[in-house]
């Protein structure tokens, strides 16, 4: 069973077990999160989402904050002009590790 969930702006398609780079999420190392944006379950019977499925959910688990690698950006202005600057920036991702995939919309405390 497979399922596409949505976080930050992007969509991932999950298994369980699956680790994951995500956009930075405001949790701590060791902590449990769930997703409630799931656009997609799929298996033998796919169920498709309007635009979402309301009673599914994602529970995951935090393994790391860490930093991407370094994006460069080189602006030149063209011609007359020898003006040039680089500019770059290194993005934060949440490393997570997806635990279970339910469609019945139990929580994590359940």
């Amino acid at each position: 069973m497979f399922a596409v969930i949505k976080t930050g702006g992007k969509q991932y398609k999950v298994h369980s077990g699956d680790v994951l780079q995500i956009e930075k999420l405001t949790a701590d190392v060791g902590e449990n999160i769930q997703f409630k944006d799931v656009l997609m379950l799929g298996g033998k019977t796919p169920v498709l989402g309007d635009p979402l499925i309301k009673t599914a959910s994602v529970h995951a688990t935090i393994v790391d904050q860490i930093k991407a690698k370094k994006v460069i950006h080189f602006v030149r202005r063209r011609r007359k002009h020898s003006s040039k600057r680089t500019k770059g920036h290194r993005q934060k991702l949440t490393t997570i590790r997806i635990i279970d995939i339910l469609n019945s919309g139990k929580s994590i405390s359940e």
